[in-house]
């Protein structure tokens, strides 16, 4: 195989409803969709889902452009390739730019499932043919608010929650969720915001039957992790800390995980998520896909990846309509009772819009080998 036009599409998207981590809020995202054609003329799409400010990650979405453009994208013009797992070679060079390199290695993904006939799930080695999704709420105004928003997804049939803390906002609210669901799959995420003097609140949430606390401290903050694992009984699942497998063998050595957070984006594409996934199932951890609110493109390869058998635990891959009036893919994702189907057509399994994205694209670029 041989890649031989790459295009970039800068692309922007409102979200139905305004979402709010520890570190800041968003109404819209921009996110980087990744267009590469082979030498027969077969397409794969892929999506660089990097937040556009660094406070989830350092990257962003100029940061992505720029590596994508000026990096990664001549790595592979005009190479001659068999196999996606090839592909992180050519560009093994670039240190870091985890989001960057996503989008890449899951468009090469996509063009081989689409040459080679079969579904991406499949593909990547997948046994499941639906998914469990979960939901991840953000940071609400009240608890009313929340509990209202609670309620809402509920009713939608999500059979699991996330929601998002920070200090201040922790145990009153996780208090009040599960004063109204008491068998509610609930677990909280605190996106590394946590310093590691501040455990009381934290040690306070032991008591109220979560299923995991996610990343309450600083991405590097492994020992902290680790500490804090031996006081409590709620298992610490960690995010920001793994962008590699090296990373994972490291807290794995530490102690300083009960639960692993995959994202593709995260960890560089479907190539290391799924290395990942062996890893952490080998090792008896169990692992579930978390979301960077990807629009359907990133959130296709989430299902398939989701597909894998180590990913025993609801998956961030909600419908499409939780956050976009209309995707970029038909059809677009649907949850039905919190399960979402497994595509089964070759490639992504999405026909993608390409006239709606062009509709919601502010800027391009194409690059063509010589």
């Amino acid at each position: 195989m041989k890649i031989v036009a790459a295009r970039l599409h800068r692309v922007r998207l409102p979200l139905v409803h305004e979402f709010r981590t520890s570190s800041h809020g968003k109404s819209l995202l921009d996110h980087i969709l990744v267009e590469l054609t082979d030498a027969s003329g077969a397409t794969g799409w892929g999506e660089i889902a990097s937040p556009s400010d660094p406070y989830y990650a350092p990257e962003t979405v100029e940061s992505c452009w720029h590596v994508g453009e000026r990096y990664l994208v001549p790595a592979i013009l005009g190479q001659e390739w068999d196999h996606p797992e090839q592909l992180p070679q050519l560009w093994a060079k670039v240190r870091g730019n985890q989001f960057a390199k996503s989008g890449l290695d899951t468009a090469g993904w996509v063009l081989w499932a689409t040459i080679n006939g079969v579904p991406l799930a499949e593909a990547l080695g997948g046994t499941r043919s639906e998914v469990v999704a979960g939901v991840s709420l953000g940071i609400e105004p009240t608890i009313d608010d929340l509990l209202a928003e609670v309620d809402r997804h509920l009713a939608a049939g999500y059979p699991r929650v996330k929601l998002k803390i920070a200090p201040g906002w922790d145990v009153e609210p996780v208090r009040a969720v599960r004063a109204a669901h008491p068998d509610l799959d609930l677990h909280v995420d605190a996106n590394g915001i946590y310093a590691a003097n501040q455990w009381e609140d934290l040690e306070a949430l032991d008591e109220f039957g979560l299923t995991m606390i996610e990343q309450p401290f600083a991405p590097r903050d492994l020992l902290a992790h680790a500490h804090l694992q031996q006081d409590i009984e709620t298992p610490i699942c960690l995010d920001e800390s793994i962008e590699t497998v090296e990373d994972l063998e490291t807290a794995l050595s530490l102690g300083a995980l009960r639960v692993l957070n995959i994202k593709v984006s995260r960890m560089g594409g479907l190539t290391a998520a799924r290395e990942a996934h062996d890893r952490a199932h080998a090792a008896g951890i169990p692992v579930w896909c978390g979301g960077m609110h990807e629009f359907g493109i990133g959130r296709a390869a989430n299902i398939a990846l989701s597909s894998l058998p180590g990913f025993t635990l609801p998956s961030d891959v909600s419908a499409s309509a939780k956050y976009y009036a209309q995707d970029v893919i038909t059809p677009p994702v649907v949850a039905t009772q919190g399960v979402v189907q497994v595509p089964t057509a070759p490639g992504l399994g999405h026909e993608v819009d390409t006239a709606f994205i062009a509709a919601n694209t502010i800027a391009t670029s194409e690059l063509k080998s010589s």
